[in-house]
């Protein structure tokens, strides 16, 4: 895409259950091929069973998934002199929450066995117990960055 023009932001409207715009993003964020229908349909069965396992509410449990693991910094590869630094990052939030929905969506992808929602509300469930591997992912993400914490002053 040309460097000049911003992308234009597009307005989200909530999702038609829960009635929360995160949900919607997630729906869309975790489609194949366009296949909408299907991917509302393994999200809604995924809070179905947290629902049905935990009796708390589903919503409230997938949006504290979400904000579990989402990373507050991130390494950016930049060169200096000949040599690739892994310089830390701070994340603006519409990253934090992509990056968050992504690494669940493909740790629930990687589960073995299963229906996907059922994985998926296996990670999910994961992801606010403070286990898992989107969680891990979040964890590995920030050591990096306090490894790297000597470079972040380097040209910027």
């Amino acid at each position: 895409m040309a460097r000049r023009t911003v992308a234009p932001v597009r307005e989200i409207l909530p999702d038609a259950v829960y009635n929360s715009i995160v949900v919607e993003k997630f729906i869309r964020r975790m489609m194949e091929d366009g296949k909408k229908s299907i991917s509302t349909k393994i999200i809604y069965d995924a809070l179905q069973q947290i629902e049905s396992k935990g009796g708390e509410n589903p919503l409230e449990i997938f949006l504290k998934a979400v904000e579990s693991v989402k990373p507050v910094v991130e390494v950016k590869s930049r060169r200096v002199g000949g040599a690739t630094y892994q310089v830390p990052v701070e994340i603006k939030d519409n990253r934090k929450e992509a990056l968050a929905m992504r690494w669940i969506i493909n740790a629930a992808r990687s589960r073995n066995g299963k229906s996907m929602s059922e994985k998926l509300a296996a990670e999910l469930t994961d992801a606010v117990a403070g286990t898992g591997s989107a969680y891990k992912k979040k964890e590995d993400t920030h050591r990096m960055a306090e490894a790297n914490k000597a470079f972040s002053s380097h040209n910027r």
